[in-house]
């Protein structure tokens, strides 16, 4: 009874304590013996033990450091401070990222895109038991061969042409001195003189740069058209492994249907390929009547030229005309006049009428969505912009229609 507030030991020996009642708002704690702890609360009148065993087997379970401590709080402004530079500093760090690799990005994303579009070549050739090496081979072969015959065709009539041209120079000019109107002209706005005066050291050394940056530029062309084909040969191999991955990081409850959707977009693009394909046919074809009708040399060289040239987004078309015009004005003024009107008028026709009307049947794009979305890629984002509009455009319909009108029609 000596060991006080109501707590005894057991008169039988066996080293039990005996709680009594505390009162109301006392919390009595006594150390044991055996180094626990006795706890009395006047609510429940229980006796709790937390011997030092279980305070040992509690603390190795909190940890070797002890319990973790509560969550710092997100919304303290100071965090919110930090949190926002740090965001700040590392969108920046991307931002320098992708403008400083952006040559080499477009690189990977034009290969990327030619490799979707050859892709359902390379699907038919397999379906014919040829294995998937064998068929990217092939169709590697076949555009390498592509590009190396537009080259043959381009290069023999382009020194062949620019050598006549710079020996038909005087006869052009002397033939310019005879007409009048422009005597007339020459007089009136001292073009001779303003010729020989521009005419400098400075002019000159201008020409010699640009010389030097025209040789770097070719260079530079041939690396991309080089590195573009390699990184296309290395997708198709690996096409259907990616877009395994890919799919895989969509959660299964959507995963067919998002891979039914991709399908069909990927779709989109091999058929854009072959459109663009046609149309370049159809600007060889006009272009080997014309040079059949003005008796120009190599007319099939020159076909070849224009179609392989019509391939390229926004500026393929303007080079092969600027070489047909060159052939044509090498073997007459004339003809190199009828060229330069030729192909002005067809481009328009062929911005305007034949590629709208051969992309609604192959991509299944409206007239006016394909015209609109080639202007806006073109002035947006370039040769890319120019690649991808149509088969965007085509993408974001399919989206509308199988995912937003039945979500919308649900409601």
């Amino acid at each position: 009874m000596g060991e006080g507030h109501g707590a005894a030991r057991d008169p039988g020996g066996c080293g039990r304590r005996l709680i009594c009642a505390a009162p109301i708002g006392v919390d009595l704690r006594r150390p044991d013996r055996r180094g626990g702890i006795t706890r009395v609360t006047a609510d429940d009148e229980t006796q709790i033990e937390a011997p030092a065993e279980d305070a040992v087997e509690q603390a190795e379970d909190d940890g070797r450091f002890g319990h973790p401590g509560p969550p710092i709080d997100r919304r303290n402004p100071f965090m919110i401070g930090l949190l926002g530079g740090l965001g700040l500093i590392v969108a920046y760090a991307i931002f320098l990222g992708v403008r400083n690799a952006a040559s080499i990005l477009v690189l990977i994303f034009i290969a990327a895109f030619l490799a979707i579009g050859l892709n359902p070549a390379v699907s038919w050739l397999r379906g014919w038991g040829i294995p998937r090496a064998g068929a990217v081979a092939i169709v590697a072969l076949a555009v390498l061969a592509l590009l190396v015959g537009g080259l043959i065709a381009l290069i023999p009539p382009l020194v062949t042409q620019t050598n006549e041209l710079i020996k038909n120079v005087p006869d052009y000019l002397q033939q310019l001195q005879r007409n009048q109107t422009v005597n007339d002209l020459v007089e009136r706005y001292d073009i001779m003189e303003k010729v020989t005066s521009a005419v400098n050291a400075g002019t000159v050394g201008n020409a010699v740069g640009g010389v030097v940056g025209g040789a770097k530029l070719l260079f530079g062309t041939i690396f991309n058209t080089l590195t573009v084909l390699v990184l296309t040969i290395y997708f198709m191999a690996a096409f259907d492994r990616m877009r395994n991955s890919a799919y895989s990081l969509v959660p299964a409850s959507r995963r067919d249907r998002v891979r039914l959707l991709t399908d069909e977009i990927l779709t989109k693009v091999g058929a854009y390929m072959v459109g663009a394909l046609a149309i370049a046919v159809l600007a060889g074809f006009s272009s080997f009547v014309l040079a059949m009708i003005l008796e120009l040399a190599y007319p099939f060289a020159l076909a070849v030229v224009v179609a392989v040239c019509d391939l390229i987004p926004q500026i393929g078309a303007t080079l092969g005309a600027i070489v047909v015009s060159l052939v044509g004005f090498a073997s007459s003024l004339s003809a190199g006049i009828v060229c330069v009107i030729f192909f002005i008028i067809y481009q328009q026709v062929e911005n305007y009428l034949i590629y709208p009307n051969v992309m609604r049947r192959s991509v299944k794009v409206s007239d006016v969505a394909a015209v609109v979305a080639a202007l806006l890629g073109v002035a947006l984002f370039g040769v890319i912009g120019a690649l991808v509009a149509i088969p965007m455009v085509a993408g974001i319909q399919l989206i509308i229609r199988e995912v937003v009108v039945p979500s919308q029609e649900s409601r």
